[in-house]
């Protein structure tokens, strides 16, 4: 019997060492992208730092910090975003205007007026919604919470005045801050040095005279999901109409219940469930998952539900297994090539992600203020599910080999995991055929071991 070879670049390789090559530049791919943070369906997504110096005082500078969003799909959840840096010389702050540092440090080196801060490495917090108008700034006291750009620009900067002494008071003499982080509330972002641009422009509000900042740096962060978090964060099933199958997130996805270990995750039929969830006088951290199979804090269900004669409809759930944290506008980002004809999207705001020319096979999906903008922690209510109405394209609609199901699904800016593409459910005739085929094989070596039997 011949074995079966292939060719590469004209050369004949085995097969068993054209798959030991396929294997190993896939282990390759992947250690290469765990720290990766490009996103393809997000090419240019990062927080950019802006550092506008407006005016010099005695002993150095007043500088507004505006942090921009500029991620199309993942955004700052409370309790918020956290900034930190290390002052290039022994710089204080003096006063704060719309935020405020964590920790004071030690100012007793200063006899009279007492700075805001005196640590080498201060950390910055946004101030809550209700603070007294007279220490705000614009686009500040949000808590930290920072919308995506595609869902809500207007909502998607955050900014806080301030006032730094025993620093330099002109251009030359400035020193840019270094080391800088910035947690959401977590890891995951990365932020590159501080880089001095063009001063910022700004326009009077009677539109007629245009004044600009004394000195301007950047900073721009990026995030990774790898760096964020060990695990996964959210999974998908899959089921529809033709099969009676229902494939669920594949085993493990996000851990496994530790039967060693009580309090890994909470039985949904337990009778003291309240008394676990919230026990009295502790603050919970960690999350606290339903047990299940997967272990996900958040499982996305594609189910496609009906065919007419020239549209095809889906329903998508998402569900929420985390007991103690609720998802505020939270988003759903979702790739398939039937995007470029969608008629119709039931009870969930919509908008295409298109950062390829003439590519229009990614779409957004957010809950309707008021209505399902808020995905409730794990229990009756944590869920939210829309229908979604495609148009068929005749030269590509098709309900065989798993073209109907998404080919990636993002929550919250977070990859979910696809249960393997054999598990899709099948047509049933692409099933039948599949079975015969099998049978014919059984039945062909059948006879041939009678044929050499007589």
């Amino acid at each position: 019997m011949e074995s079966v070879w292939f060719s590469t670049t004209g050369s004949a390789v085995p097969r068993v060492g054209f798959l030991a090559i396929l294997l190993l530049s896939l282990l390759l791919c992947t250690t290469f992208s765990s720290t990766e943070a490009y996103d393809a369906l997000d090419p240019t997504a990062n927080i950019t730092i802006k550092w506008d110096v407006i005016s010099w005082t005695p002993d150095g500078y007043i500088a507004v910090v505006t942090m921009y969003n500029f991620q199309q799909y993942r955004h700052i959840q409370a309790p918020g975003w956290i900034l930190g840096w290390t002052w290039a010389k022994k710089e204080v702050i003096w006063n704060v205007v719309g935020g405020q540092t964590t920790e004071q440090g030690d100012c007793s080196r200063f006899k009279g007026n007492i700075p805001h801060c005196c640590k080498k490495d201060p950390t910055v917090v946004d101030l809550l919604p209700g603070t007294p108008y007279n220490q705000q700034i614009a686009n500040c006291c949000t808590g930290g919470v920072l919308t995506s750009w595609a869902q809500d620009p207007e909502h998607a900067i955050s900014s806080f005045q301030l006032s730094v002494g025993s620093a330099g008071t002109t251009n030359k003499t400035v020193k840019l801050p270094r080391n800088f982080t910035l947690k959401a509330p977590g890891p995951g972002y990365t932020c590159g040095p501080a880089k001095i641009v063009k001063p910022t422009k700004f326009i009077t509000k009677d539109k007629r005279r245009t004044t600009q900042a004394l000195m301007t740096w950047n900073v721009t962060c990026t995030y990774s999901q790898f760096l964020a978090q060990k695990t996964p964060t959210c999974c998908v099933s899959l089921s529809s109409f033709y099969n009676n199958t229902i494939v669920n997130c594949p085993t493990c996805t996000c851990g496994c219940q530790n039967k060693t270990e009580p309090g890994s995750c909470v039985d949904p039929n337990s009778p003291h469930l309240a008394s676990v969830v919230s026990p009295p006088g502790k603050a919970i951290s960690t999350p606290l998952v339903r047990c299940t199979n997967h272990m996900c804090p958040i499982r996305v269900h594609w189910h496609v539900k009906l065919q007419y004669k020239e549209y095809w409809r889906i329903k998508i759930t998402i569900t929420n297994f985390n007991y103690i944290v609720n998802y505020s506008q939270w988003n759903l980002v979702v790739q398939h090539p039937n995007f470029d004809n969608l008629t119709q999207v039931f009870s969930f705001n919509y908008k295409p992600i298109t950062p390829y020319m003439g590519l229009n096979d990614t779409g957004m999906l957010w809950g309707v203020k008021f209505y399902n903008d808020l995905l409730t922690s794990a229990g009756p209510l944590g869920n939210v599910q829309s229908e979604l109405l495609f148009r068929k394209d005749k030269s590509t609609f098709t309900f065989d080999k798993g073209w109907a199901f998404p080919r990636r699904i993002y929550f919250n800016g977070d990859n979910c995991v696809m249960p393997p593409p054999d598990a899709y459910p099948w047509l049933p005739n692409a099933s039948s055929r599949l079975v015969f085929s099998l049978l014919s094989t059984v039945f062909g070596t059948l006879a041939c071991v009678v044929m050499l039997l007589t």
